[in-house]
């Protein structure tokens, strides 16, 4: 899904009020607050998925007491320019773009650097003072920044363990979002029907199969690791292919399965099959601003504040419409986050 180019077709003027009636449903939350940049309380969640579901059900996940009301104004007017970084991938472009356009809106100076690497890529772009802030999952900073082996039972752990790293390091997580976007592995309706596949268990039935992935899957445990030491799967064979590109690859019978997130626009085809994880090894995924604690305090509680007020409106619904937006109709990213936050009164 991450192979998209940043510049798709923008909106043409029935499909852009179709798209903002959508987003505007979607977006809706009854939630009073998406999470809390210093204490949080703490939920448990499960994640699910099921064979042939478009998209993995959200679990609950834990909700903060961060200020979530969007400010009036323009309370970022006379503040210094901040940079905003976002990740490689079409999902991390919309979540660059409706937080710095929002907050652009309510008169902040913010430069966006899309498109800059890898989780570990961008984290050294953040430790190293070319970018102040950007979004980012919190079982990726609890994994692959904090380098913690296990893997948290709940979404609340997951947050909790993702803020004490960043806090040691100088950075503050910001509310978390009501959506995760986990890990997932699926397959085709046809080729799950085939082998009887319903859970990632089923896969050890097969005499041998393909899984592709992001290159860096062959040593993270949410790939190759985590299918082979929580699955005791050694009957496959990883085939790392670039972001974006493996729902081709399983398309055109190339690979068998593939890694996916739960948020992927391709899902709502119904055409793919997703195998629940019954060992957990994908963990949780919530969305939270990462920011340096000097730019959060030079920027005011309204600079937070707004930020918070975004992260409240991504629910799973919301992103998945989105993602379809820029990932299947490829769309800008950014006119799309711009009717999303337009329709949700945020512009």
């Amino acid at each position: 899904m991450k192979s998209f180019s940043r510049a798709g077709r923008t909106l043409g003027t029935l499909a852009a009020v179709s798209l903002a009636v959508t987003l505007a449903a979607c977006g809706s939350s009854n939630n009073s607050s998406a999470g809390g940049s210093s204490s949080q309380k703490s939920t448990s969640a499960s994640s699910s998925s099921s064979s042939g579901s478009s998209a993995a059900a959200s679990p609950s996940v834990p909700k903060g007491t961060g200020n979530a009301t969007l400010p009036t104004g323009q309370p970022g007017k006379g503040k210094p320019a901040i940079v905003m970084g976002d990740k490689n991938f079409s999902e991390e472009y919309l979540l660059g773009e409706l937080y710095s356009q929002a907050l652009r809106a309510r008169g902040y100076t913010v430069n966006l650097k899309g498109n800059i690497g890898s989780s570990t890529t961008i984290n050294a772009a953040l430790q190293s003072g070319k970018i102040d802030l950007y979004p980012e999952y919190t079982g990726v900073i609890y994994t692959v920044l904090a380098g913690h082996p296990d893997n948290p039972t709940s979404a609340a752990d997951t947050l909790k363990g993702a803020t004490a790293y960043e806090n040691k390091h100088g950075y503050v997580v910001l509310n978390p979002t009501p959506f995760q976007d986990a890990d997932g592995l699926a397959t085709t309706k046809s080729y799950a029907q085939k082998n009887s596949l319903k859970t990632i268990d089923d896969l050890s039935k097969v005499s041998s199969f393909t899984y592709a992935g992001p290159p860096e899957n062959a040593t993270r445990y949410q790939g190759v690791v985590g299918l082979k030491k929580a699955y005791g799967l050694n009957n496959f064979k990883f085939k790392p292919v670039p972001i974006g590109s493996q729902y081709q690859a399983l398309d055109q019978g190339k690979v068998d399965t593939i890694a996916i997130f739960t948020t992927d626009g391709q899902l709502a085809s119904g055409k793919y099959a997703v195998l629940t994880d019954t060992k957990g090894i994908f963990g949780f995924q919530q969305v939270v601003p990462v920011v340096k604690k000097s730019v959060l305090s030079q920027q005011g509680p309204a600079f937070e504040a707004t930020l918070n007020a975004v992260s409240q409106l991504l629910t799973t619904d919301a992103v998945v419409a989105m993602n379809k937006a820029v990932q299947i109709d490829q769309q800008d990213p950014a006119e799309v986050a711009k009717k999303f936050l337009q329709a949700n009164k945020m512009l």
